[in-house]
């Protein structure tokens, strides 16, 4: 006996019957068209093709339609509520940023608790009373106004920063003076994938910058021919000086540094997401400097640490895949007369800077931090005693800086902040936050499991502690597996809920990311990407052999590349998981490359204009993979109307197609989040609705009780 809710204002209906144990779905119809491209000589049907055009009308309705059908099905799950409820409640305390020095001022986020956005505060010392600087909340009534990046002048008197607006990667940068926390009329636009860097006398900053797109485009247009400029103070962008840009080379990306003691600007160029940069400078003691090829070739990864006059010190993975530190000389910067600061070692080198004229060198192994305090010759000094097993960050300052701050995080810890002595070595807690999860209840194993190939991927795994092994646990199953990407313990609140309600959460370490270094990233790359696919299928597996979970209650998750990882797992093994949650994911890796800045990501999966790269690629496309009459898992996509990342029609077609293609009675579902983008700056009023939704739809497709 079925029940039968009708949604008003479109074709989309919703039965579910009063076990709650099946679901009919009718969805919104569809249009199709006769695309077909021909790649390499295979004839490939694009039958939504019409979805990647966001400005039209038809697929406004759909969005809109998709969504009344999604959010009607979403509000028949009865612990939904119960679900956000806990969700707000343990998402409501305070958080602390790292604090930063700068001049005599220190500098802070904060955020109360559920506030969508964390304010910047200055302070006098680290114990002072704080002071705002600015809130984005009052920038705009629902949150999506966010502060997405901040640069303090030298003598701390200015504040260049940035504000994106929905969740776009558009940057408009503006400027303050913090003693009278007044605007100027400084005021800098498409900037994008680019911060604000100084001069040390505080007469401007150089930024990175695209020509104005045309309005119809802005969301979806291919980002090419960077340029960097120079803002002087008082001037309008377009008075803005050229400093450097490639017209020869359209697809190329650049960041800068002005070295410590204001002489030189470092410029670093990459074409792709790889970590392969040529390295420039500019004198700018010459006003007619021209840039000098400092680090040709782009052969490796290369980036600034500190320099002493002419002497520099660089990371690098050049001859040394999991990092090293070395020094060159301006005057002879050739490979042969580099020295080695600081060796290869067994674990993998993040990166490196310079408090206290030391290193401090931050490691990874197995994908837990390491911090090492190294001398600027790289005699060892001692390791930094962490708080635990887990992921720390932070330790910037300036040469002469005694004391710098670093956090330290766990899948049951949120994120502490201490305060850290670099001549004494001594830790001290500085904020800690009050937070309302047991985590002492949970406990966190690292397994080791072998791929497809044999190979041993590492995998966190944390559940209640006395967890019975009877096959029957609900277990989400989280991956990336790309750009270097390392997936590191750290606290999230959704995980949080999830552990109280019974779940079991597992993180894989799949390859292609940089957990191993860069040897552990080449092997998950173009003609390889299908070992991170096995890897992830191989973690799925381990854990029904060693009985956590079933293919019943089985859920994968992941995001961007991660939502490419969860489309092509299920079209691989759809019997294998019961639910999928795609997330922003790639999807259409045929055309990728077509929009915004996704040609860059060539580098990690090829381009379908080269047949060996084609056929990869085509093989394991979620979009081109789905076949009709195969009974997929229960799958909720979710995307942002405002996601130039990944831009939306990526997963606008990939849930089209696989509601055609689904031959079982599980839901194939797509939220659609409006104002909303790839993921950051994303207000915690809607964090918190995404995810008492993902949480919700698990605990109906998985058919379980939670404890609530």
């Amino acid at each position: 006996m079925n029940k039968k809710l009708v949604m008003t204002a479109f074709i989309g209906t919703l039965a579910v019957s009063l076990n709650a144990e099946q679901v009919e779905l009718k969805y919104p119809e569809t249009p199709t068209t006769n695309q077909v491209d021909t790649f390499h000589g295979v004839e490939v049907r694009d039958p939504y093709r019409w979805m990647e055009d966001n400005n039209s009308q038809t697929l406004k309705n759909w969005v809109r339609e998709q969504n009344e059908l999604t959010f009607g099905y979403l509000e028949t799950i009865p612990e939904r509520e119960k679900i956000k409820e806990r969700l707000t409640e343990l998402w409501n305390y305070e958080r602390f940023g790292i604090p930063f020095r700068q001049a005599d001022r220190y500098f802070i986020y904060k955020n109360d608790g559920l506030q969508n956005q964390s304010v910047l505060y200055t302070m006098a010392s680290p114990e002072a009373d704080l002071e705002e600087l600015i809130d984005p909340n009052k920038l705009s009534q629902d949150g999506t106004v966010a502060l997405s990046g901040i640069s303090i002048s030298e003598d701390a008197r200015w504040l260049a920063y940035g504000l994106s607006t929905s969740g776009s990667d558009w940057q408009e940068w503006r400027v303050r003076n913090i003693e009278t926390r007044e605007d100027t009329e400084d005021h800098i636009r498409w900037v994008k994938f680019s911060r604000a860097v100084w001069r040390k006398d505080g007469s401007g900053f150089y930024y990175c910058c695209y020509d104005e797109p045309d309005a119809a485009d802005q969301y979806r247009g291919s980002n090419e021919n960077q340029k960097i400029f120079f803002h002087k103070l008082g001037q309008s962008q377009q008075e803005d000086t050229l400093v450097y840009h490639r017209p020869d080379f359209a697809k190329l990306n650049f960041s800068v540094t002005v070295t410590d003691d204001d002489r030189y600007l470092v410029i670093s160029a990459h074409s792709g997401t790889a970590p392969l940069e040529e390295v420039y400078y500019i004198d700018l003691q010459n006003p007619e400097a021209k840039p000098v090829t400092l680090l040709p070739g782009f052969d490796a990864d290369y980036r600034y640490i500190a320099n002493e006059g002419t002497r520099f010190w660089f990371f690098t993975d050049f001859e040394a895949p999991r990092g090293r530190v070395i020094s060159l000389d301006l005057t002879t910067p050739e490979k042969a007369n580099w020295k080695t600061i600081i060796a290869q070692a067994p674990e993998t080198l993040l990166g490196a800077g310079v408090v206290n004229h030391r290193l401090v060198a931050s490691y990874m192994k197995d994908a837990c931090s390491q911090i090492k305090i190294f001398d600027m010759e790289g005699r060892f000094i001692r390791e930094v005693t962490l708080p635990g097993i887990g992921t720390a960050g932070g330790f910037g300052g300036k040469k002469e800086h005694r004391q710098t701050f670093y956090s330290f995080t766990s899948q049951t810890t949120p994120s502490q902040i201490f305060r850290y002595d670099m001549q004494s070595g001594q830790s001290t807690l500085f904020k800690k936050p009050t937070v309302d999860f047991q985590g002492s209840q949970y406990e966190t194993k690292q397994v080791f499991y072998p791929s497809k190939d044999g190979t041993l991927i590492p995998m966190f795994i944390t559940h209640k502690k006395g967890l019975t092994l009877n096959g029957d646990n609900p277990t989400l199953l989280y991956g990336y597996g790309g750009f270097n990407i390392s997936i590191r313990p750290g606290f999230s609140v959704m995980r949080a809920v999830w552990l109280e309600m019974g779940g079991v959460a597992a993180e894989a370490n799949l390859r292609g990311g940089g957990e191993y270094g860069e040897d552990w990233h080449q092997q998950g790359i173009k003609l390889r990407k299908q070992n991170v696919f096995d890897d992830f299928i191989a973690a799925a597996e381990w854990l029904i052999a060693e009985k956590y979970t079933s293919s019943q209650r089985l859920a994968i998750q992941g995001g961007s590349n991660g939502g490419l990882l969860v489309g092509a797992c299920m079209t691989q093994r759809p019997e294998l998981f019961a639910v999928a949650l795609p997330q922003v994911g790639v999807m259409d890796m045929l055309r990728y490359h077509l929009f915004t800045i996704s040609w860059a990501w060539h580098s990690d999966y090829g381009l379908a204009e080269n047949e060996d790269e084609f056929r990869a690629l085509y093989a394991y496309s979620p979009l081109h993979n789905l076949r009709k009459g195969t009974a997929y898992p229960s799958t909720l996509v979710t995307t942002g109307d405002h996601d130039d990342r990944v831009v939306p029609a990526h997963s606008f077609k990939f849930a089209a197609a696989l509601q055609a293609a689904q031959a079982s009675p599980r839901p194939v579902l797509i939220r659609i989040e409006t104002s909303a983008g790839h993921g950051a700056g994303k207000p915690t009023s809607k964090m918190i609705r995404e995810a008492a939704d993902t949480l919700s739809f698990m605990v109906k497709e998985m058919n379980f009780k939670p404890t609530l």
